[in-house]
């Protein structure tokens, strides 16, 4: 590594040490106590499918709105369960696109227009009877019950164990990303969720639900989640510009040059055990978590659109890193 390029990392260091001291120490501790408190690690420990796929549902209805606004929808309308799916396809479904997850391509049911590929069987369609937000959760649910049903043979679990060992390279210095990549190539075909929400629901499951796991832990402490809040704080600071990777917020986060690959570059050069003696010493996941944090508004708010006048350099004295941080518009156009 030249002179030039470790003065860039250690700018990114810079920039990131403030969310990184700033984040809970607990982190790994409060991922475990959520999914304990979801009865996800007691359903790992027996194979059991169905409370790891109501905690993941809970995570799919989030997507597309404010949280706020998906949780008082499913407050008020209710959620779908795995009981609830098993009991409905028990039944023998009409439609033949219910018959097994790979039928189920192309479902296409809409919810406000109450149609989909056999708009003849909507009305008698199970699928359609679950009152969702909107369709396309609809058959994400159907879609993850289908995979979890037919690919996995009904054990998430054993499943996620054999897809691990067989990616496993031991000493690859990409390890950790291809045994990531041996998840989320197949689940990212499920309808309706997508590969960054699998990535933050993955990172989660992999770390907390049996630290036990060796491969579990490795891979989802690689597992990186790029949200506008993490990307924004990136071109904000210089960070993308210093490492010569201004992009646009979206695909180009995990690109080659984007921000995932450079979370991970950073994440070599933080020993992680720093701010936790139980946390891995390589642990993207955290560094990806701190810098959200930092952002978020349930979190410390302090870089984010909401406290930030996007059409101007950043005001915000009283953020901890206001003097070293470049403060670049992220939109001076506006």
């Amino acid at each position: 590594m030249n002179l030039d390029e470790a003065n860039r990392w250690d700018f990114f260091r810079a920039a990131a040490r403030p969310a990184l001291v700033l984040a809970p120490a607990s982190f790994l501790d409060d991922v475990g106590a959520s999914l304990a408190a979801a009865g996800v690690q007691d359903a790992v420990a027996r194979h059991e499918p169905g409370p790891v796929f109501d905690w993941l549902m809970s995570l799919v209805q989030l997507q597309g709105v404010s949280d706020r606004v998906a949780l008082a929808y499913a407050a008020k309308h209710g959620t779908v369960r795995w009981a609830d799916v098993d009991a409905a396809l028990a039944r023998g479904p009409e439609c033949r696109r219910l018959t097994s997850y790979w039928h189920f391509h192309e479902c296409r049911y809409v919810k406000t227009a109450q149609t989909c590929s056999e708009p003849h069987l909507v009305h008698r369609c199970p699928l359609a009877a679950h009152p969702l937000r909107n369709g396309r959760l609809n058959q994400a649910a159907y879609g993850l019950f289908l995979f979890i049903r037919d690919v996995c043979g009904g054990d998430l679990v054993r499943w996620i164990d054999h897809r691990l060992a067989a990616a496993d390279r031991p000493g690859a210095p990409d390890r950790a990303v291809r045994m990531g990549r041996a998840l989320l190539d197949p689940l990212a075909n499920v309808y309706g969720i997508g590969e960054k929400l699998w990535s933050m629901a993955l990172a989660d499951l992999l770390l907390g639900a049996d630290p036990a796991r060796g491969r579990w832990v490795t891979t989802g402490s690689h597992m990186i989640a790029v949200d506008t809040l993490v990307h924004n704080f990136m071109h904000r600071t210089g960070v993308l510009r210093r490492l010569n990777a201004d992009h646009a917020y979206g695909e180009g986060c995990y690109a080659p040059r984007g921000c995932s690959a450079i979370i991970r570059g950073l994440a070599r050069h933080i020993d992680a055990r720093e701010f936790n003696s139980d946390f891995p010493a390589c642990f993207p996941r955290f560094i990806q978590f701190a810098l959200w944090h930092f952002c978020a508004e349930s979190g410390l708010n302090i870089c984010n659109g909401t406290r930030i006048n996007d059409a101007m350099r950043c005001q915000n004295r009283y953020c901890p890193w206001f003097d070293g941080c470049e403060r670049i518009c992220l939109k001076p156009h506006d």
